[in-house]
């Protein structure tokens, strides 16, 4: 006699299937901290998975302050990508409660990645960017040291001040941590991300390592891009701020003469105010740039009774639409700001 499968036996059949079929294609839940790396992870997740942000929208990983939604995200991670302490420190201890049960990396510890050290005071002492060895493809010359300017006119006060600024600074190393404004360094933080998540994940391997590569010619363009964009006003001084562009500046040699701030949760001294008008005033720096997430009020400071005109740009993609074009706009926006204020057009 012939077996019917009856609606019961038919019912969990197929529901086996359907769970099979997910666990043949399942793939690691991913979650990243800020927008210009969650960017570059959707790169190269593309067509296999979709990567959760951690700041979302407006919100600047100096100022942010852990949500039970992001508490619940990592906790149900497999794979967490995030910079390290130097700039989200409100993941320090959460990640740190993680060890051991989730795979999390800190990209600023990939192999080969360009770190500069902080620089101190408002003003920078002009360098030269002559012998950086930028025209060098794939390689990076050694982090340099910036001297600061001058003795502060009050040294107990300008001592304070200092202290204060560079203690939340240096706490976890004393490296910039915006590594992703040059082109080369996100190649790095590229490949370091699409080992990972081969690693997470080996069936999936193959389409990581294509689309990486093609991550790999798109910031190859970018580069090429931004070095034609930012050429005509490269030589003009400006003031940034906060000091989050040392390495945009060292790859494409644009002029930073100062920053309003170290960090932007760190609020300068009326001493640093003006340290920083009176260098606008005696280069005769063109723009001073506000951010998007911070109160333009003492750009306005800094403007005022000088020639230099006001423009913003936006080093963590506050204004942008997370996703894999995210990082392209970021860096075309901060070399069109440049280009347009620095030519005078603003």
């Amino acid at each position: 006699m012939k077996a019917v499968a009856t609606p019961i036996v038919a019912t969990f059949a197929a529901s086996m299937a359907l769970l099979m079929a997910g666990t043949a294609s399942a793939t690691p839940n991913v979650v990243v901290s800020i927008k210009p790396i969650h960017s570059l992870v959707a790169s190269i997740i593309k067509g296999v998975a979709e990567p959760k942000l951690i700041v979302e929208g407006a919100a600047s990983p100096h100022t942010y302050s852990m949500k039970p939604s992001n508490a619940r995200a990592i906790q149900n991670a497999d794979l967490i990508f995030w910079m390290g302490p130097n700039l989200e420190a409100f993941l320090d201890k959460p990640l740190d409660a993680l060890a051991g049960s989730k795979t999390v990396v800190a990209l600023s510890d990939s192999p080969d990645l360009q770190k500069l050290p902080f620089r101190e005071g408002g003003p920078f002492e002009a360098h030269d960017h002559g012998h950086e060895g930028h025209e060098h493809e794939g390689e990076h010359a050694e982090g340099h040291d910036h001297a600061h300017e001058g003795e502060h006119a009050n040294a107990d006060h300008a001592k304070g001040e200092a202290h204060a600024e560079h203690d939340h600074d240096h706490e976890h190393g004393g490296f910039d941590a915006h590594v992703w404004l040059d082109p080369l360094n996100a190649k790095v933080i590229g490949r370091e991300i699409a080992k990972r998540l081969a690693e997470a994940d080996p069936e999936h391997a193959k389409q990581y390592e294509d689309n990486a590569a093609g991550l790999m010619r798109q910031l190859d363009e970018l580069d090429a891009e931004i070095k034609a964009t930012v050429a005509p006003v490269k030589d003009k001084p400006f003031i940034v701020f906060h000091d989050a562009y040392q390495y945009f500046e060292k790859r494409y040699e644009v002029k930073v003469a100062g920053s309003i701030t170290v960090s932007p949760e760190t609020l300068p001294g009326a001493e640093r105010i003006g340290e920083i008008h009176k260098k606008v005033t005696e280069l005769g720096a063109t723009c001073v740039f506000a951010e998007p997430q911070f109160t333009p009020k003492l750009v306005n400071v800094v403007l005022e009774g000088t020639p230099a005109k006001a423009g913003t740009l936006d080093p963590e993609a506050a204004t942008l639409k997370e996703g894999p074009d995210l990082y392209f706009q970021l860096m075309r926006g901060i070399a069109e700001s440049m280009k347009t204020c620095l030519s005078g057009k603003a």
